[in-house]
């Protein structure tokens, strides 16, 4: 059992409808020793690529990718969900639908972030249907830009998000693969990684 199971196993809640709870250490309070922990987890899973750029969704995807970016030493960049005054400029888009939110949502990334000459490794914080990674990789190749790999933190491996993002070639590391939850008994089932 990795690090971060260990952590779910002892601090997550199960809650109906296949929620996952880790709002007491990942998305909502944070542990920052255990954020710079999945930082460098994903750097020794990914060192050997060629990354340029780490991208990630807003808002909880935030925390996971910085310390990504700071092992890799290279610039982060969100998405947003929201077009703000401050962002001007041509614009990437995608559509994406939120699992946990149940609702659509514009992504927006400013072209003069991402060029045809990047190598893009695409970090969040969950993976259910793989909505947020569908999204991000249309930013990535409407760039023009090379899809170095997706890390995540947490999957839920018995939804079909991982499935479909393996089967079309991507380099797909999950820290933690939920392979079974029960609500009534809280216990969670991970899947034996190598």
């Amino acid at each position: 059992m990795n690090f971060l199971e260990e952590r779910i196993k002892r601090d997550a809640v199960v809650k109906a409808g296949n929620i996952l709870k880790v709002d007491n250490f990942l998305n909502h309070q944070m542990d920052v020793s255990l954020l710079d922990e999945i930082g460098r987890e994903f750097f020794r899973r990914f060192s050997h690529k060629k990354v340029t750029k780490i991208l990630t969704i807003e808002a909880s995807g935030i925390a996971i990718a910085y310390p990504v970016a700071k092992e890799f030493g290279v610039p982060m960049i969100f998405a947003k969900k929201s077009k703000s005054v401050n962002i001007d400029g041509e614009m990437y888009v995608a559509e994406v639908v939120s699992y946990t939110h149940k609702n659509l949502n514009r992504i927006i990334v400013s072209k003069k972030f991402i060029t045809s000459e990047d190598h893009v490794l695409i970090i969040d914080d969950f993976l259910a249907n793989g909505c947020a990674l569908d999204g991000l990789i249309a930013i990535v190749k409407e760039a023009g830009a090379t899809v170095a790999g997706l890390g995540v933190a947490i999957e839920k491996g018995f939804q079909v998000g991982g499935k479909n993002l393996r089967e079309k070639g991507y380099d797909l590391q999950s820290i933690a693969i939920v392979d079974e939850m029960n609500e009534a008994d809280g216990s969670i089932v991970f899947r034996t990684q190598k």
